[in-house]
């Protein structure tokens, strides 16, 4: 009797190895689920008439006629949302939705965002140029360059939208400074233009929907689209803008900021 249960206890353990074994073995074979990173890759592109933006050479004309050339160009987009063709309305950025583009700075040509955006057609995709009221607070960068980017507190605070910097010729052929910048924009008694006469603050920032194509996300693949900036635009469309009627400097003139802020809602087009 002894000898009985001796081997049936061999053969219990013997069987629960066999078992435990064979369910390691199982495991390691199974195969794990996938897991999806479909991303979107934004490079953006500087164009005048269709061809790459060159700097520091006053080969261009505007519809107004003035002779230019531009030496920079800076700027923020917030607030970005893809729109699915199914209807839905996509944030990739989640809270990374903030992206600075400098052209004396290369590495901010491209933005790299989301994790698993939803594939298929996308109809288009929406942004704020500059900042909402809400986001655009003084103080939310203490790092160069988007720090450099500050609008003076006195002027309403907070930060550029964009600074597009060059020269133009004047009526008399003399090559004078202009500061093409966006922000937010003062409202003045008596249209007297001195900073003791604030009297309110005007939020300049707009809509972009970007002319284009339609473009599509791809499973497991970092999508790319490019982001094109027509420089021509902003001087031309809706409205004809004259360097030689606002003058170099307008960060204190909200009839000028408001022409621009109308003229860029089309400055911008999607390439895949």
């Amino acid at each position: 009797m002894i000898e009985t249960k001796n081997r049936t206890s061999f053969t219990g353990i013997i069987f629960l190895v066999s078992t435990l074994l064979f369910s390691v073995l199982n495991s390691c074979t199974e195969k794990k689920p996938i897991e999806t990173s479909n991303k979107l890759n934004i490079t953006f592109s500087h164009r005048v008439n269709y061809n790459n933006l060159v700097f520091n050479q006053m080969i261009y004309t505007n519809a107004a006629g003035n002779d230019y050339e531009v030496t920079e160009v800076m700027y923020f987009i917030s607030d970005l949302k893809l729109h699915h063709s199914d209807g839905r309305t996509i944030q990739p950025a989640q809270w990374d939705d903030i992206h600075y583009i400098d052209t004396n700075i290369p590495s901010t040509f491209d933005w790299v965002l989301g994790e698993d955006i939803p594939t298929g057609l996308y109809d288009s995709l929406t942004f704020t140029f500059g900042f909402s009221q809400a986001r655009n607070q003084s103080f939310m960068f203490v790092n160069p360059p988007e720090v450099n980017m500050a609008w003076p507190e006195v002027l309403g605070g907070g930060y550029h939208y964009m600074m597009l910097n060059g020269w133009w010729k004047d009526l008399n052929e003399v090559k004078k400074p202009f500061n093409f910048h966006l922000g937010i924009g003062q409202i003045y008694a008596n249209n007297s233009g001195q900073i003791s006469d604030i009297t309110g603050f005007v939020h300049n920032n707009f809509t972009v929907r970007p002319l284009g194509e339609k473009f599509r996300i791809e499973e497991n693949n970092e999508n790319a689209i490019t982001l094109i900036m027509n420089i021509g635009s902003w001087f031309e469309t809706p409205v004809v803008y004259d360097h030689n009627t606002w003058g170099g400097a307008i960060m204190q003139n909200q009839d000028a900021m408001h022409v621009i802020a109308l003229n860029g809602r089309d400055a911008f087009s999607i390439e895949q």
